[in-house]
């Protein structure tokens, strides 16, 4: 009876797939000609496919020039419109030429799915006028992103606290950090408000409530060593960032040594998010190996989606002392049935000065038997070889750094972990 079950839903899926692949293949057939003249046509170089009618509401202008100019092209299947379909996240991979240097790859993102980005005019337009639809441009005078006019000196906390993740307790010395590294202005490299433009403050304010992200990578560069892709430019809502390498799945069943260095450099990630000299913690609150790639020649381990980061500023929890301020936080073990899961609170992140929370998600997600990802299981440092399973003390460690048994467990964990792999791959500091 079982037998015949699994082969009625066998057969079933066959002609699922059949039909799918025939739907695709008769769109192919009917579309043929739009579909060569999308082949032909450079899209990135068209104001309405940027979107570019929506700025200020969009992300920047700083690239336009680039786009414009035909400068950047899609690569292969980006060019047809028919597989935006299973595009959900909007992510396109293309081709970036100056005269001089040739071409190289970068990564273009609209920052939401379509859906999303249609709510964000509705949203503007519910704020402004009490209603789902309106003119854009002319109801964006009436929200609160621009009313911190040219009269206003500062960014301040209590002006867009809680916007996203990345200011959800902002500090002042975060705020003008954000305001002078901001890259989407020609007289960058002034935390004064008042220094740009309307249009480039609405900007700001728009990214910075909607999808922080462009905002974490100019603010934390590569340049100066933080571990996120390069931010490169935006136009309209199309932002344009460094490609780095194949995402971190990709390596999952990569050589021992080679998935020991990366779950080495991943520890590393955690402690200089966690502890750093500028003392801003930056916890990483969506962690899955989607977001992360390796570069293909230095192999080095980048963030390639930083949307869900929030920043703490260990000298405000310092100087304001809320409570508990000084003790150290353990972040709960979350055994879920579900890919990714992390439990945390916002709003201890936000409070203590000591925090095992990065240690924990890198842990947890990526690295130990806990990791679930794609139908697989037993995270980046499955199978070890046989002396180092015989041993038990990597698993040891793995264990207690996702799930700890001892108080404050998880942070000697994580130490002796980092150390641990570092031996192992001879990365020895």
């Amino acid at each position: 009876m079982l037998r015949l079950v699994s082969l009625k839903l066998g057969r079933l899926y066959r002609y699922v797939k059949l039909a799918v692949l025939g739907s695709l293949a008769a769109a192919l057939v009917l579309n043929t000609h739009s579909l060569l003249a999308s082949l032909q046509r450079n899209e990135l170089s068209e104001r309405r496919f940027l979107q570019l009618n929506k700025c200020p509401a969009c992300w920047g202008t700083s690239w336009c020039r680039k786009f414009l100019n035909g400068q950047l092209r899609l690569e292969s299947w980006g060019r047809l419109r028919l597989f935006d379909f299973f595009n959900v996240k909007n992510v396109y991979f293309a081709r970036y030429g100056e005269p001089r240097e040739g071409s190289r790859r970068v990564v273009l993102k609209r920052l939401g799915s379509s859906q999303e980005l249609a709510d964000i005019d509705t949203k503007i337009c519910r704020r402004a006028t009490g209603r789902g639809r309106c003119d854009l441009l002319q109801a964006l005078h009436a929200t609160e992103f621009a009313s911190l006019n040219g009269d206003v000196r500062l960014l301040t906390p209590d002006a867009v606290e809680g916007w996203s993740d990345l200011v959800h307790c902002p500090s002042q010395r975060l705020l003008d950090r954000l305001v002078r590294r901001y890259a989407e202005t020609k007289d960058s490299g002034s935390f004064l408000l008042r220094n740009l433009k309307d249009s480039e403050r609405m900007q700001l304010l728009i990214t910075l409530a909607f999808n922080p992200e462009p905002l974490v990578l100019q603010s934390f560069p590569s340049d100066e060593g933080w571990p996120f892709a390069k931010y490169l430019g935006a136009c309209g809502r199309m932002v344009a960032v460094n490609y780095v390498g194949e995402e971190l799945w990709s390596y999952f069943n990569a050589p021992w040594e080679k998935r020991v260095d990366l779950a080495w450099q991943l520890m590393e990630i955690a402690e200089q998010l966690t502890n750093n000299d500028f003392e801003f913690a930056l916890y990483l609150l969506d962690v899955s190996f989607d977001n992360f790639a390796v570069g293909p020649r230095d192999g080095k381990v980048i963030i390639v989606d930083a949307e869900n980061v929030l920043v703490a500023d260990k000298k405000l929890i310092r100087q304001n002392k809320p409570e508990n301020w000084d003790v150290w936080y353990e972040s709960k073990f979350d055994d879920c049935d579900k890919e990714a899961c992390l439990s945390f609170s916002k709003e201890i992140l936000c409070a203590r000065v000591t925090v095992d929370h990065n240690y924990y998600a890198i842990c947890q997600n990526l690295l130990s038997r806990h990791a679930t990802w794609r139908g697989t299981s037993g995270g980046l440092l499955h199978d070890p070889p046989a002396e180092i399973a015989k041993d038990g003390q990597l698993e040891a460690l793995l264990d207690e750094c996702a799930n700890p048994k001892k108080r404050y467990g998880r942070f000697q964990a994580a130490k002796e972990l980092r150390e641990y792999l570092a031996q192992l791959s001879n990365n020895v500091r």
